[in-house]
């Protein structure tokens, strides 16, 4: 695959097919970790590297899996790279295992893990695999860290733990509650497609033009 293609699957998963912010997807974890930076920040580079190894080692034995038992293999590559992640975060980031808990083994059923995948490494060359892996980690992970930022900050006056609002802010701590995740998030993807519209706009208008 050329390097112009490989720069292109890279900035449909940052930007132009953002996991979170544009196909909706993992919202699960998206939710209910992103009540600190440091969760979004934690959460999205485990998935990342769960993403990269994943995508690689199922677009390398894609040929030699029998379409049977497609799903159940894909569940075993997923599995084992969550699980040295797991015992990776609980032997260096012991803080950061408990905070996330039971979100990191529930990587294993990460719905962008299984949708890229199928869609996309049991499809390509290892190459374009670990690269579409690497942009969707990372697209992920800036959505939960802008996401999960917000919600710290206005939450709890705070971020990554560090006090950034005067003492006399009050905190609305509705923001790092679930019903306030799903408020944060509203507003997020409300500003992501306003953006994303006015760039629309502005390629047609500029198509037209040049017409």
């Amino acid at each position: 695959m050329s390097k112009q293609k490989l720069s292109t699957v890279f900035m449909n998963g940052l930007i132009t097919e953002n996991p979170t912010l544009r196909l909706l997807l993992g919202m699960c974890p998206t939710l209910a970790v992103s009540t600190a930076a440091s969760n979004g920040v934690g959460m999205g580079l485990a998935t990342t590297v769960v993403l990269i190894f994943s995508n690689l080692t199922i677009s390398a034995i894609r040929n030699i899996i029998p379409e049977k038992v497609r799903i159940p293999a894909f569940v075993v590559a997923i599995a084992t790279f969550v699980t040295i992640v797991d015992l990776l975060l609980k032997a260096f980031i012991p803080v950061l295992s408990k905070s996330l808990g039971i979100y990191i083994p529930l990587i294993v059923v990460n719905c962008i893990i299984f949708a890229r995948a199928e869609s996309f490494a049991f499809k390509n060359p290892p190459l374009a695999s670990m690269v579409d892996g690497l942009s969707m980690g990372l697209g992920f992970t800036l959505a939960l860290t802008i996401l999960s930022s917000m919600r710290e900050i206005i939450g709890n006056g705070t971020l990554f733990g560090a006090q950034i609002m005067p003492a006399s802010y009050v905190p609305m701590t509705l923001v790092v509650r679930p019903s306030g995740g799903f408020l944060m998030l509203g507003i997020l993807l409300l500003l992501v497609n306003a953006v994303a519209g006015m760039f629309e706009k502005r390629k047609l208008a500029k198509a037209e033009e040049e017409n």
